[in-house]
């Protein structure tokens, strides 16, 4: 081999070793919870089968938890109510760890611990001064009207979300490839409008939304259902068999989404939470290596999450604007740096997710976790009195 073959092979494998320590820096940092200094008060480790510890207790009030995972597969860690999940982190990659902060009331909860098979934990939250002085915290008189109009929009949503599942059924009926594809492209995104509320109903999620690097067989396990099966299918496989099955139960799934919507549980305190949550989410676990895996078309499934964030934050700064103008003016502006940057890689026309280069991702990333601390700060501005 000659010196200069000699010195391209070396500057090629010393630029694989640049790239994938900054992709590993990436994640790293992608993984650490914004707003989060100092130790945890708990640490929860979650390996193959289990998490350690598998029963927690605390005291009540706002709580972190930081989550390892000492396991080979991507994992997401969620606090549940019933079916209703409290607080999740997702898209925790094997050897990383991420930090998750939650306001907690008295009670008995459960964790999901790795895969969705594995058996859950148990989290249980004791009575606290701190927990009582949360809860009468926030009076409701100021938020009916933010609170109304989100509930409309969430019943418009989800009966949207109904509507192009059943044009995306009707295509996969006829056996039209395109005709599917285009439909299973717009029937994502009512959904993600939707989803910093629709992912709380635990047992719907896991079958309208499940990833199959959650699932023990991945795309062969029998729960990998839903959106991204019908995906599997349509951009992977490049057929429409046998998804007919899938796309009738995510149909009847939806509609079940939609009437629970409709008298879904709403306060002030979850109205305040979930646009900084969901930016966090995108931030964290989504942006770094995208969601649709195999139809490639993240970044217009991050535009309609940005939509859906951005509903919730308008409805929030018609409380805050009179209280804290300042805030307000900068959630606007934080709102439109991200917008901004989506536009700007849309215009690229990328040919799909994985072709956005990793720094293009680290800025879009950052944004989010800028809007996240931003809206964090709606809390202590308009839900004390």
């Amino acid at each position: 081999m000659s010196s200069s073959s000699t010195g391209i092979y070396l500057a090629i494998a010393g630029a694989a070793v640049l790239a994938a320590a900054g992709g590993a820096a990436f994640w790293y940092a992608s993984q650490k919870s914004a707003g989060s200094p100092g130790a945890a008060d708990q640490l929860v480790t979650v390996n193959a089968t289990t998490c350690a510890p598998n029963a927690i207790t605390v005291p009540g009030g706002r709580r972190s938890f930081e989550i390892v995972n000492a396991s080979d597969r991507p994992i997401e860690w969620e606090i549940l109510d019933g079916v209703m999940v409290v607080a999740e982190r997702e898209n925790i990659a094997p050897g990383f760890r991420a930090t998750l902060e939650v306001q907690l009331q008295p009670g008995d909860y459960a964790i999901t611990c790795g895969l969705l098979s594995n058996p859950r934990g148990t989290l249980t939250v004791t009575a606290s001064d701190e927990a009582s002085a949360a809860a009468s915290e926030v009076t409701l008189r100021k938020f009916l009207g933010p609170l109304s109009e989100y509930r409309v929009y969430l019943v418009m949503q989800g009966n949207a979300a109904v509507k192009s599942a059943e044009a995306l059924r009707e295509a996969i009926a006829a056996g039209d490839l395109d005709a599917a594809r285009a439909a299973w492209r717009q029937a994502r995104l009512p959904y993600r409008r939707i989803e910093p509320l629709a992912y709380r109903f635990s047992d719907l999620e896991e079958r309208i939304d499940p990833r199959a690097a959650y699932l023990e067989k991945r795309e062969q396990d029998p729960a990998f259902t839903g959106y991204h099966r019908l995906e599997y299918g349509l951009f992977a496989q490049d057929s429409t068999d046998g998804l007919l099955p899938v796309a009738d139960a995510l149909v009847a799934d939806l509609k079940e989404l939609a009437q629970r919507l409709k008298q879904a549980p709403l306060d002030p305190g979850l109205l305040i939470e979930m646009p900084g949550e969901s930016a966090l989410q995108m931030a964290q676990a989504q942006v770094p290596e995208g969601e649709n895996l195999y139809a490639g078309n993240d970044l217009q499934d991050f535009g309609a999450s940005l939509e859906g964030i951005g509903k919730l934050a308008g409805l929030l700064r018609q409380v805050v604007a009179g209280v804290d103008p300042a805030l307000d003016k900068v959630i606007d502006q934080d709102l439109q740096a991200v917008d901004a940057r989506l536009a700007a890689l849309r215009d690229r026309g990328f040919a799909g997710y994985g072709d956005v280069p990793r720094p293009e991702r680290e800025q879009l990333s950052a944004d989010l976790n800028r809007l996240s601390e931003t809206l964090r700060k709606l809390q202590p501005a308009i839900g004390i009195n």
